[in-house]
């Protein structure tokens, strides 16, 4: 007997049997306490609190199911990843929590397609990391009089992470100082982040060109399971 016979023989059996195949794998995102309301989402995920690496794969919610859009390899703070809510500043982990992602910003130009908000960085673009400072946790250009440098990071020094980068909204809304500041998506650089998250450049511009602002993503940061489970986010 042809072997395909026996397929279509076998598959008869089956449903005259009353038996389905079972359900597929329920999507991260469909697991989570929380997605931040819109229909799209990153996720990066990690083995644990001490990883270095992972995986961000964003998502698109069509239809009430979420799909994944693409994925790539992830790579986290050098010391691993704390609770966002608890997090201070200087450690070098990842914040882990929900955050929406307020814009966009690279040294060089938004991917075509880019429909994000995108500012380009310049000589003159700071992100101010000075506990003191009223610009505390925010882009500046030109660094404000009351904001020092060597609490700061001058954007356009890193021309490899910072070639394409997404804000990532840590301790952006309700600042609290000591928590932590510059906090992105970004392009990787030689090894682990000083408590970013990163992923490959193309990975980083295939986000760019996917978000879209008026479907309100967010970027939900975790653990595969503990205290510091993505899917309690």
């Amino acid at each position: 007997m042809r072997p395909g016979v026996v397929v279509a023989l076998v598959s008869a059996s089956v449903c005259l049997l009353g038996f389905t195949p079972g359900p597929g794998p329920v999507p991260l995102p469909a697991r989570m306490a929380d997605t931040g309301g819109g229909t799209q989402l990153i996720t990066a995920r990690a083995p644990g609190t001490g990883s270095t690496s992972g995986t961000v794969t964003w998502w698109d919610l069509w239809d009430g199911q979420w799909v994944r859009a693409g994925s790539a390899p992830a790579r986290f703070g050098a010391k691993g990843l704390v609770e966002g809510r608890t997090r201070k500043q200087g450690t070098n982990t990842t914040p882990t929590g929900l955050y929406r992602l307020p814009f966009a910003f690279g040294i060089k130009g938004a991917p075509s397609g880019t429909r994000v908000a995108y500012r380009a960085v310049k000589e003159s673009s700071w992100w101010c990391e000075d506990v003191d400072s009223t610009a505390y946790n925010r882009w500046v250009d030109p660094l404000p009089a009351d904001c020092r440098a060597s609490e700061s990071e001058r954007l356009h020094d890193y021309r490899t992470q910072y070639a394409y980068g997404l804000v990532v909204g840590f301790n952006y809304d309700r600042r609290v100082r000591g928590r932590g500041a510059g906090i992105f998506l970004h392009v990787n650089g030689k090894a682990a982040t000083a408590g970013c998250v990163s992923v490959p450049e193309d990975a980083m511009r295939r986000i760019l060109k996917w978000a879209d602002p008026g479907r309100k993503p967010h970027i939900a940061i975790g653990t595969v399971d503990g205290a510091t489970a993505i899917t309690r986010y």
